[in-house]
């Protein structure tokens, strides 16, 4: 009992405690709750119509389209360029694509495979003539060859694993074609659905080669918005306000976006380095001049231009130096060539130049065997055979090959970038060959016969050995710039203090409007994704890291100068500020000038006034007449002119973009021709679907897109 009372006397702290330990059990869960919404959140490249897609799903749409692209390249790898553009294709076609299934859902429109099935019947398709699956006879798509190839894939998949592994490729190839031609035939349903709403009529049809049809020829008096000093042109806040008011809707943008101001500094090679490199290539020259085989003073140098060591065309080099080829005697070597335009020294070694074939067709049979001896043994078996007559098809069927004629041209090999011994002989080889002679070929392991069948369009070909190097900067140079760089950004650390200092410490501030976290970095600058990342999280006025970024020879450092909230930017706005006051002012000077102009009764009046006067001819109003007197179209004047009749004088003088007109109306006809409704009525039409072109972005806007490709990418 007296436990019991002990216990009750302490109620209220107990309470204290056991609801402390409720809140904190209820915290833990609301904290870690929090910080796996944080998690996902940052995992999340965009979001669409309220759909979230993280990096990983983003990443193997990247990574299929990349494939994609490898293939119909016949590229191995992408570079950085590319894989932006890769990557800006995949995101723009996904948010596409989900707007569009939304819109379709919600009308019951779907494509079937009777559709599909239709189309790749069809055959005519522009992206399935892209696939490998062409008929060469009709030159459209063969669904009975992707059938097969289908069928052939899923019975290597159970047979053959090895095998299904190199049809994987173009399987995932096609994979991609059908899920993107389902798609395309999805947004064109829409569209086409879309298109049937805007219809045209007779009516229409008429008034509309009326307006493309009648010419006016009139007398025009121009009193030109210059003509007034902006100076003098008062104006209110109040002014600007209204006229801000007016404009507002020009002013709304759908994405936050900044303006950046930063230094870059792009390292480049010191006098010390160029002549160190210059020391560096008169040993090259010297050693180039003494070598029979060229190979290793090619390697050793690091020259951008490999040396193959058989004769190819003037297209395996570049221009400076294809261009210099024939001024080079065979065997000599050139002196040191400097080229500005992509900072390069450069040396030439021509070795040879011969007229040979740019195509050779050939047939041949490939020998193998237990080793040496037994291939050599075999080789010259049946080289002795093909010398004796034997037909060449059918000694290679005995060898289980087909022994077909088949083309190859210098561009297959010349822009290889190395090219080991055998190959080097066999090309040599068949480069050499007289039509119909035969050639035993040996290799490291194996070896070859070849018969050279028809050789055509004899060119210069050259065996060139070429060293060509950047002019690049020392490390010792590159530490410097950083050093004097650093210390000057660690004396200046507050965004007024860099900007204003920058010019008398040899730096240039550069500007940047309108950054969005679409950009793939700051001003064209590569691998400048950090410095992108970091402009999107900080605040105006705040500076940046130092960057080291380009090819490893830039620096950069970024202020947030102004950041545009998505919405409408305000009067404040630098930008909208000046287009706001150069409206006003417009209107202003049309003010003035409209009551100059008022009573005028003709030309010779408003020229009395000060206007000057012209004659304009064929002016339609479905076309903006160009005034030479103040260099800019008036789509108002055409409307104006259109609407007054032969001999009449403008009801009104007419404000246009760059000044205040009044016309007399001196002659109006029709072009030759004949009405064709029908064709008017569809170019009505067309017009009228490129007016509402814009619904795709009306959709976009209302589609809540977000886009965080840059914490990523």
């Amino acid at each position: 009992m007296a436990v019991l009372g002990k216990i009750r006397s302490k109620g209220i702290l107990l309470i204290c405690i056991i609801g402390l330990g409720l809140f904190a059990f209820i915290a833990e869960e609301f904290f870690r709750s929090c910080e796996t919404s944080e998690n996902d959140k940052r995992q999340q490249v965009g979001e669409v119509l309220g759909d979230k897609i993280n990096i990983q799903e983003f990443q193997a749409l990247v990574d299929e389209y990349t494939e994609v692209m490898k293939l119909q390249q016949g590229a191995d790898n992408l570079n950085d360029e590319q894989m932006n553009r890769v990557k800006d294709m995949v995101w723009n076609t996904y948010v596409q694509n989900k707007i569009i299934e939304n819109e379709t859902e919600k009308l019951g429109l779907t494509v079937t495979d009777a559709e599909m099935q239709n189309i790749l019947n069809q055959g005519t398709n522009p992206m399935l003539m892209s696939t490998p699956f062409i008929n060469q006879q009709t030159g459209r798509f063969d669904a009975n060859a992707l059938k097969k190839f289908i069928a052939d894939y899923k019975a290597q998949k159970a047979t053959n694993p090895q095998m299904a592994a190199q049809y994987e490729p173009m399987y995932k190839y096609w994979t991609f074609i059908e899920k993107s031609l389902r798609q395309q035939l999805l947004s064109q349903k829409y569209q086409s659905l879309f298109a049937q709403c805007l219809i045209s009529n007779k009516v229409e049809a008429k008034m509309a080669y009326k307006d493309a049809n009648e010419e006016s020829k009139v007398s025009l008096a121009v009193f030109p918005y210059t003509s007034i000093q902006d100076s003098k042109m008062k104006y209110s806040d109040a002014d600007m306000n209204a006229k801000y008011n007016e404009l507002k809707e020009r002013f709304r943008q759908y994405v936050e976006s900044r303006d950046v101001k930063y230094i870059d500094i792009r390292v480049t090679a010191s006098a010390k380095d160029r002549a160190a490199l210059e020391k560096e290539f008169g040993n090259y020259a010297k050693e180039l001049a003494a070598a029979a085989d060229p190979t290793d003073v090619v390697r050793k140098s690091m020259s951008q231009i490999a040396y193959l060591g058989v004769p190819v065309s003037k297209n395996a080099f570049p221009y400076d130096i294809s261009r210099r080829l024939d001024s080079v005697a065979v065997g000599g070597t050139s002196g040191i060539i400097v080229n500005k335009l992509d900072n390069t020294l450069n040396l030439i070694k021509l070795v040879s130049r011969q007229q040979l074939p740019d195509s050779i067709q050939l047939r041949q049979i490939q020998v193998i065997g237990k080793d040496a001896a037994d291939i050599r043994q075999r080789a010259d078996s049946i080289y002795t055979a093909l010398k004796g007559g034997a037909d060449f098809e059918l000694v290679a069927k005995k060898y289980g090959q087909a022994g077909e004629k088949f083309w190859m041209t210098t561009r297959q090999y010349e822009s290889a970038p190395s090219m080991d011994k055998d190959t080097k002989n066999y090309i040599t080889a068949i480069n050499s060959s007289a039509v119909n002679e035969l050639k035993n070929i040996q290799f490291t392991q194996g070896g070859v016969i070849v018969q050279v069948v028809d050789r055509r369009a004899m060119t210069d070909k050259y065996v060139a050995a070429v060293i060509k190097r950047t002019i690049d900067f020392s490390r010792d140079t590159y530490s410097a710039a950083y050093n004097k760089f650093s210390a000057f950004v660690s004396a200046n650390q507050t965004s007024e203090a860099l900007l204003k200092n920058a010019q008398k410490n040899g730096y240039t501030v550069l500007e940047r409007q309108n950054v969005t976290t679409a950009d793939h970095g700051i001003a064209g600058i590569r691998s400048t994704r950090d410095a992108l990342k970091w402009v999107f999280d900080a605040k105006e006025g705040d500076v940046s890291p130092m960057y080291e970024c380009g090819d490893n020879d830039h620096l950069l450092i970024a202020v947030v100068d102004k950041i545009h909230k998505k919405g409408y930017r305000t009067l404040d706005d630098k930008e909208v500020n000046e287009f706001v006051k150069k409206e006003l002012l417009k209107d202003k000077k049309a003010e003035a000038l409209m009551a100059k102009a008022k009573g005028v009764k003709n030309v010779n009046e408003a020229k009395a006034k000060g206007a000057t006067v012209s004659e304009v001819n064929q002016v339609t109003f479905n076309s903006p007449v160009f005034i030479p007197a103040v260099g800019a179209s008036e789509q108002a004047l055409s409307g104006a002119v259109a609407a007054t009749a032969k001999g009449k004088f403008c009801s009104k003088p007419v404000k246009g973009e760059a000044g205040v007109y009044v016309f007399q109306i001196m002659d109006k006809k029709m072009r030759p021709g004949k009405f064709d409704e029908k064709t008017m009525r569809d170019n009505s039409r067309q017009k009228a679907l490129q007016w509402a072109g814009n619904f795709m972005n009306e959709l976009y806007i209302k589609a809540g897109v977000v886009d965080n490709r840059y914490l990523f990418f």
